[in-house]
């Protein structure tokens, strides 16, 4: 087992990283570790050929909607 020390840690990340561990019900190097992990191993985003199949079950759709509707349903889920 390896042990690292992290010098120089905001105030505000501990309380964020402290709260995040609380949520998960983990202890703080637990969630440390886990939030590590998940950086290291994570993979880059296609935006291109994301973007190729979100346009692709766009066209799908039987109804096209505009911007605006888009917008609104978006802060009428955020409400």
């Amino acid at each position: 087992m390896i042990t690292i020390t992290i010098k120089g840690l905001s105030k505000e990340v501990h309380r964020e990283l402290k709260k995040r561990a609380a949520t998960h019900g983990r202890s703080l190097n637990t969630e440390a570790i886990a939030v590590l992990e998940s950086s290291v191993r994570s993979q880059p985003v296609d935006t291109q050929a994301l973007l190729a199949r979100a346009r692709a079950v766009r066209a799908t759709m039987k109804f096209k909607a505009t911007a605006a509707q888009i917008d609104w349903w978006k802060r009428e889920g955020r409400e």
